[in-house]
């Protein structure tokens, strides 16, 4: 744990933790709850990932509640995942009510390998219950030379474009591109407004979310988040061109696979306040393979699209998130005290 003193003028309201520590302190927190080593240490990673690229909305504050949907009998601690082959572009994994890290670990050798052979496949994750980023996901396969979509649903919390009432989820999309140098081109955004998270992170803080992000009950624009939590509805971004990308989502990632749509999933959990249960789709692209043998520049062009962007002055997505892996794992994470006593507190 490294000294809070040079960063703040409050010492104790947070601390550092290098990325060790936090590995451990997730780690050792859910192996005291029974979860399997296998789920553990798949969580762990993800967690761990987005904590230090800083995305704090999805990162060790989602122990508290991966924990309390533990208890509430809305996770399987000690599943382990079943992978069935289908097809030759299609690799299913049955989570088993386990969460979908390890899931995805489970099916992603197969399914680089049946990606390599046709040129595209697909990995279908059935009955997961999922609280990660997808960005991790899509650079693991983007570090192997595979371009990736990922989607999933979550659990109604979104009125669609127009309406009032929740019914779509926040329903991620994430896409990730090789690159020779460099890193690789990655994007994972929700198609609300903000993500769940960000709205519970205001609320926890006792902070107003900035106009746009919800409706009450009346369906009247509202700036308090315990407000769109519990009574009214998160809003799609971008108007009815963020919701008919939610829709979709809904369908890729629920009917087409065999799984729930986010109003489904807000039914099986009949109001226990657990984490979503769903399933997620990955599509996998072997760009040596689409781009065919007569091409000679291979990724040149979206190269030249990168560099264009750069010197235009803007910032291609993921960037940022790269320069804060770069300094927390040089500096360690800066974390919130009331946060890491809480968490700490799930092991007593």
């Amino acid at each position: 744990m490294k000294n809070t003193d040079r960063c703040s003028s409050k010492p104790d309201d947070f601390t550092f933790l290098e990325k060790g520590e936090i590995e451990n302190l997730c780690y050792r927190t859910l192996s005291h709850h029974r979860f399997s080593e296998k789920q553990a240490k798949a969580l762990t990673e993800f967690l761990v990932a987005a904590e230090i690229d800083g995305c704090r909305s999805h990162g060790i504050y989602r122990l508290l509640y991966i924990i309390d949907s533990l208890r509430k009998g809305g996770v399987v601690a000690d599943a382990q995942p079943q992978i069935e082959d289908v097809a030759p572009g299609l690799v299913k994994v049955n989570a088993k009510g386990g969460l979908s890290p390890l899931a995805f670990n489970s099916g992603v050798e197969l399914l680089k390998r049946k990606c390599e052979e046709s040129g595209v496949a697909i990995l279908a994750i059935n009955h997961c219950v999922h609280v990660t980023a997808l960005w991790v996901e899509v650079e693991k396969l983007a570090r192997q030379g595979i371009v990736s979509l990922a989607c999933n649903p979550t659990h109604s919390y979104v009125a669609p474009y127009g309406g009032l009432n929740p019914l779509l989820g926040t329903n991620p999309f994430a896409f990730g591109w090789p690159r020779d140098s460099g890193t690789p081109f990655v994007f994972d955004f929700a198609t609300s407004e903000a993500s769940r998270g960000d709205i519970e992170l205001h609320h926890r803080e006792k902070k107003p979310i900035p106009e746009g992000w919800g409706v009450d009950r009346l369906g009247n624009p509202t700036q308090d988040p315990g407000e769109v939590l519990n009574f009214g509805a998160m809003l799609p971004f971008g108007g009815h061109k963020g919701s008919a990308l939610s829709i979709m989502i809904e369908l890729l990632a629920g009917p087409l696979i065999g799984d729930m749509t986010s109003l489904e999933s807000s039914a099986h959990d009949q109001g226990r306040g657990c984490i979503p249960y769903h399933g997620e789709v990955i599509i996998a692209i072997d760009p040596s393979v689409t781009r065919g043998t007569t091409a000679k520049n291979g990724m040149a062009g979206a190269e030249q699209l990168f560099s264009t962007i750069i010197y235009q002055g803007a910032r291609l997505p993921s960037q940022r998130r790269y320069e804060e892996r770069k300094k927390n794992t040089s500096n360690g994470v800066k974390i919130d005290a009331g946060l890491l006593k809480e968490i700490e507190g799930l092991v007593k």
